[in-house]
């Protein structure tokens, strides 16, 4: 921007010799100018680096924009879709003085047709555009489809779709994740020693992102010099503390040599109280997830490691993703990965979601 000045319209219709009105008509692509001058005006824009007043042409046009955001609730299994939902409220307030209106719609994480039924709900409003946390995949793509058709923008967060045309995914390489998660486990395993990857969720094979973190993992030590032994359990459908602890107590019983645990998703605190429980805080865990129960364990060292990728940035995030490109017409990122973080219990306290 030339001498980092904002330029006005009143320079630009001067440069161009013509009105104020002119130069409105065609910063607001309206009908009434002539090829020549509206190329002429638009050619001392790009000179002037000229910067529309967004905030104005917003309030003036009296337009509302409405985002919707659909994302599990919090249960009583997780507090894990707090942080997300914090993010867009966040969002939210800084730019609802653009007259955006975000509209929230929550499903069960544990039943698919609440998410079909929600986003039936959305398609029948007049959305401008969606953030969604695609967690069954088949569901997922159809509603997607549906709002290709109905050219409505989407940005998913937490879990991408593959092979699906979306605005922006934000969140975590999954793959990467579970490979970095392996990095770690490395270091607390020897040679042909075993590891025990536990996947716990009532729709284990709808969620692919817990599956794409396991096949990272798994690729780590493909080949690996210390040869360690990888086995796994599926804890499903019935994921309270009882059924758990019953999976763990036979799993174990099998192998008792086990070294170290590793859990893929936030459900790691359930497994922590059953190592504390049954005086098994030997074997190392490492799971996901900055939540209040986790941090318990992590301070009392039977969880080992969370990886953590900002969930509440996601919200925010994907939120903004849709203002920019809706808004200001700007292009976005088609894949912005999260970092992944480490916490430990010497960390914790200075972590930032």
């Amino acid at each position: 921007m030339k001498n980092n000045v904002l330029i006005g319209v009143k320079e630009i219709a001067r440069q161009a010799n013509v009105s104020i009105g002119t130069v409105d008509r065609v910063i607001h692509d309206r009908t009434g100018v002539s090829e020549v001058t509206r190329n002429k005006i638009l050619a001392i824009m790009k000179e002037l680096d000229y910067q529309p007043n967004i905030l104005a042409r917003r309030l003036a046009s009296k337009k509302v924009l409405r985002f919707a955001s659909l994302i599990p609730a919090v249960s009583s299994e997780t507090e894990f879709w707090e942080a997300p939902l914090k993010g867009i409220q966040l969002a939210e307030a800084e730019i609802k003085q653009f007259g955006i209106v975000i509209d929230k719609y929550f499903y069960n994480q544990n039943d698919k047709q609440s998410f079909v039924e929600q986003s039936k709900k959305i398609l029948k409003t007049n959305v401008d555009g969606v953030l969604v946390a695609p967690i069954f995949i088949e569901e997922s793509l159809a509603f997607s489809k549906l709002c290709n058709l109905a050219k409505i923008p989407q940005v998913f967060i937490n879990s991408d779709i593959p092979n699906e045309s979306r605005l922006s995914y934000i969140g975590p390489d999954l793959f990467q994740s579970g490979h970095l998660s392996a990095h770690i486990v490395n270091y607390l395993v020897a040679r042909h020693d075993k590891i025990l990857i536990v996947n716990i969720s009532k729709e284990i094979d709808s969620y692919h992102h817990l599956l794409r973190k396991e096949k990272g993992f798994i690729s780590y030590f493909d080949g690996h010099e210390k040869e360690v032994e990888i086995i796994k359990t599926d804890i499903t459908p019935e994921t309270d503390y009882g059924s758990i602890s019953v999976k763990l107590k036979a799993v174990l019983a099998d192998n008792a040599d086990v070294k170290v645990i590793f859990v893929t998703n936030s459900r790691v605190f359930s497994v922590a109280q059953f190592l504390e429980k049954n005086g098994l805080s030997h074997i190392r865990l490492v799971g996901y997830d900055f939540l209040t129960e986790s941090i318990a364990y992590l301070k009392k060292g039977i969880i080992d490691f969370l990886i953590c990728q900002k969930p509440q940035e996601q919200g925010y995030k994907g939120i903004i993703t849709l203002y920019q490109n809706l808004v200001l017409n700007t292009e976005v990122e088609a894949t912005y990965y999260m970092p992944i973080d480490i916490i430990t219990k010497e960390n914790y306290k200075s972590y930032r979601n």
